[in-house]
């Protein structure tokens, strides 16, 4: 069960003091069956974010394909050079011997997931690993770099992309 609202409260339990959160949900709830007499739930509360756009996904993958054309490369390998542009990323100390299996799993999570060693950690029998994440876990504010970039991109090969106010429906779309 998923559901949306806000925090209501915060208090302790009188006869226990364990601390007990209320929350003002937005959805009507008509059946409690899930989880209604079960011993132990796992509960998340976190930061509502607005998944970006579909249409700005696609806009992306658009643009590419027209570099793609125009420079002679492949849009997957342009989209990856945008990827470490835009740079978000981990510095991860990985244990010499676990390397190349930690880098074949995290590339196994899609197109974007990329690795570079840059080099010898501080932590003996370690290597520092620059470990990107893909464009589908960016918030808003990382997908519109990401496609300002690629329209910067187009702009300097002379591909005509999508108008600043068309730009800006695509960007608030994701608010």
């Amino acid at each position: 069960m998923k559901l949306q609202g806000t925090l209501a409260d915060v208090s302790r339990d009188f006869k226990t003091g364990k601390p007990k959160i209320t929350f003002l949900l937005n959805n009507n709830i008509n059946s409690l069956d899930e989880i209604e007499n079960v011993p132990l739930l796992d509960i998340e509360a976190k930061k509502h974010r607005n998944r970006r756009s579909l249409d700005a996904n696609a806009y992306c993958w658009t643009l590419l394909g027209k570099l793609s054309e125009k420079m002679n490369i492949k849009a997957v390998d342009i989209y990856k050079m945008e990827i470490k542009d835009i740079g978000v990323y981990e510095v991860l100390p990985i244990k010499d011997a676990a390397i190349e299996k930690f880098i074949q799993a995290w590339q196994k999570n899609g197109i974007g997931w990329i690795c570079e060693i840059i080099g010898k950690s501080k932590i003996e029998g370690y290597t520092n690993v620059k470990a990107y994440y893909g464009s589908s876990t960016y918030d808003t504010k990382e997908m519109s770099r990401l496609i300002d970039s690629i329209v910067y991109d187009c702009k300097m090969q002379g591909i005509e992309t999508a108008t600043p106010e068309e730009l800006s429906r695509l960007k608030e779309a994701w608010k």
